[in-house]
């Protein structure tokens, strides 16, 4: 009876060092594990998911980070009204300071990064007489993004406005909801023309860039990433974007079309 007493509790005693053991190993893995949201203009989305993401995280194994893309005002509603991101990287200055005006973004984490640049593209076998932002009205379709949230829609507006034919312009035109859509519109044939950026007009081949816009017709355009101020994982963000400043990922940057603010 004391042998069969003293193998049970042989048997239990094994069972409980086993039990102990996963859980060690589980949960401190489960911890180190940390999320970051990245809410970044749309015309960030095939460098950001293509290279620059994954090679963050191969380099910091413990941070994952999810990013959602859209036109930049969207983003700043989305920040406004609680969402839970991390880091904010807009297409214009405009959407940045709107955020840190209200105080929804870490003081003096706002870095001036990119530049980009404005550019008239048409259908690859377009045969329309459009070689000029001047000569857009000879389009029968024009897509713009909605200058009321889409940074590349409010540059298109400036330059159209630098040249008095923004009202001719409105006239024709379809207002896309980020600078993707716009792009999209134009590659499928759905539009005679549009406005996008140059890193969007480099990605897609079925459309043609027939114009940059004239010289001093629109702002400088800067993309700016800062830390929102409600963040829980600060250092994450800090990390992450202390990473997208290393000359490694600004080279990424420069393979898609964008130049580094100088």
């Amino acid at each position: 009876m004391k042998k069969i007493i003293s193998l049970l509790l042989v048997v239990i005693c094994v069972f409980t060092l086993v039990a102990c053991s996963d859980t060690s190993t589980d949960q401190p893995n489960a911890d180190l594990q940390n999320t970051i949201l990245l809410a970044a203009a749309a015309s960030l989305k095939n460098c950001m998911e293509d290279e620059i993401i994954p090679l963050f995280e191969e380099k910091n194994s413990n941070v994952k980070v999810e990013a959602t893309y859209d036109s930049s005002g969207k983003l700043q509603t989305q920040i406004e009204e609680g969402a839970d991101v991390d880091v904010f990287m807009s297409a214009a200055m405009k959407q940045m300071n709107a955020l840190n005006e209200k105080s929804l973004i870490k003081d003096n984490s706002i870095v001036e990064l990119l530049e980009n640049k404005i550019v008239l593209i048409v259908p690859k076998d377009s045969e329309k007489e459009i070689k000029s932002f001047e000569e857009i009205l000879n389009a029968d379709t024009i897509a713009v993004g909605d200058p009321e949230s889409v940074p590349a829609g409010q540059y298109a507006k400036e330059v159209f406005e630098s040249l008095k034919i923004w009202n001719d312009v409105l006239a024709k035109s379809s207002l896309g909801t980020n600078v993707t859509e716009v792009l999209n519109w134009i590659a499928e044939g759905s539009a005679d023309a549009g406005v996008v950026y140059s890193t969007d007009a480099a990605s897609n081949e079925n459309v043609q860039v027939v114009s940059e816009a004239p010289q001093g017709s629109v702002s400088k355009i800067i993309y700016p990433v800062g830390i929102v101020n409600t963040t829980t994982k600060e250092d994450s963000a800090r990390l992450f974007v202390e990473f997208l400043r290393s000359q490694e990922v600004i080279s990424i940057f420069e393979k898609y079309g964008f130049s580094v603010n100088k």
